[in-house]
């Protein structure tokens, strides 16, 4: 589905269904806008719904400030009016109360972004606005003024978040990203002090050349067919359960000695279509396609090893959390972890983007799944399916892990019962 062709009424719709969907709002709270060429703010309703939406519940505001709709605009109109006179460029708003950036703002404390170097771009700097009665126009003068600083995403004081864009799906991913983020600086001041990036480091994200060489495919198997779907497939589940978000998470998968597909770069993940796959065959891109930016990575991999079939990188919030944290990922909890996991190194930053062959030359039968410091958990496996089964194992280990917390010491499996496991299951030593 191409987004940008939808009109303001189902573009506003869907992103509210995301956001709702995805429990980063509640029933009453939240509101979205799209500023249009002529002057009219679509804007989400007062009073309804937010699980239930449907295109023609959206209001339109007039820049002479009647309205067309059925309903009453929400009442966070101003500050979205007054962002938009503030800043030009902006084009679309996304307001609302997930509970991780909320807790951060009751606490009065600011989401460090510096944990991951995407995350960085996407969201930038964070801004802040100091709390006001909510509908006012000293709440929507103190949020533009701070848009007006050069912020895209603001923090307001015991409220939430305001995140805003060129359109309404950048505003939404900076949204997403940053929850995504205070959710990872939550996990992480848990287990203790925790790794962020330095400018110099955050700058290595802009190193990768994924514009190799470009090809015409002559034709395209019905293997190649297939993996694609399998690829949009499992993106999509991963989006689903959490494992990715729209802006983050890389899928590939071998088609054959010379050629592997790899989902294409700057693609909303929730969106992704067997056509916007990428061919990479010796060392060439697919023609008019960009690959992911790790597609180097992927390919160092799967020249090392070629019993490797798929290979994943993936953010899942509770795994990542252990690439920047100073504690050990200790898989040995209940034996499906250790059996899929085995032992998980962590391959210091700046090696995806500067060395990739030397976390090729990390990764083999006993080591299928790495963490890439203050980065993304990489797995792989014979097939997709089991690429994937190792993300979600490693994400349901490491919540479990994080969640003994409370709860008392971990008592791991025995060294004796690692050495059966090992025999049972003809684990590589």
């Amino acid at each position: 589905m191409n987004f940008q062709f939808l009109s303001p009424r189902h573009q506003l719709v869907e992103m509210m269904t995301r956001i709702y969907g995805q429990g980063l709002t509640t029933t009453s709270g939240g509101n979205l806008s799209i500023l249009d060429d002529n002057g009219d703010i679509w804007i989400t309703p007062a009073g309804i719904d937010k699980g239930a939406l449907v295109p023609e519940d959206i209001v339109c505001v007039h820049p002479d400030g009647s309205m067309d709709g059925r309903h009453r605009p929400s009442s966070e109109h101003p500050f979205h009016r007054m962002i938009y006179e503030a800043r030009p460029d902006v084009r679309a708003i996304v307001h609302a109360h997930p509970p991780g950036l909320v807790a951060y703002s009751i606490v009065r404390k600011m989401p460090d972004t510096r944990i991951n170097a995407p995350f960085r771009d996407i969201c930038g700097s964070v801004g802040y606005a100091a709390y006001a009665l909510p509908g006012s126009e000293a709440l929507g003068a103190e949020i533009a003024n701070t848009f007006a600083q050069g912020f895209n995403s603001v923090l307001l004081e015991n409220h939430g978040v305001v995140t805003a864009g060129a359109d309404l799906l950048q505003a939404f991913q900076r949204f997403e990203t940053l929850e995504y983020v205070a959710q990872i600086n939550i996990r992480a001041r848990s287990l203790g002090d925790f790794h962020t990036l330095t400018n110099d480091q955050i700058d290595l994200f802009y190193l990768p050349d994924n514009y190799l060489p470009e090809f015409m495919p002559e034709h395209h198997s019905s293997r190649e067919r297939e993996l694609r779907l399998q690829i949009c497939q499992f993106v999509q589940r991963a989006y689903e359960r959490r494992l990715m978000i729209s802006t983050s998470g890389t899928v590939s998968a071998r088609v054959d000695e010379t050629a592997f597909l790899i989902t294409p770069s700057g693609y909303d993940r929730k969106y992704i279509a067997p056509e916007d796959v990428v061919l990479i065959h010796d060392g060439q891109r697919e023609a008019g396609k960009v690959p992911s930016r790790s597609v180097r990575l992927h390919e160092h991999i799967y020249r090392t090893h070629p019993y490797i079939h798929s290979v994943m990188t993936s953010l899942p919030p509770n795994a990542t959390t252990y690439g920047i944290v100073n504690r050990q990922f200790d898989t040995r909890t209940i034996p499906e972890s250790y059996i899929l996991l085995r032992e998980m190194p962590v391959v210091p930053f700046g090696a995806q983007y500067q060395q990739p062959e030397q976390i090729a030359s990390v990764v083999s039968r006993s080591v299928p799944v790495i963490l890439l410091q203050n980065d993304a958990v990489l797995t792989t496996g014979a097939t997709i399916l089991e690429a994937f089964d190792r993300i979600e194992v490693a994400e349901f280990s490491a919540q479990a892990l994080i969640q003994t917390l409370s709860l008392g010491e971990l008592v791991p499996i025995s060294e004796d019962e690692i050495g059966n496991l090992k025999k049972r299951f003809s684990l590589s030593p």
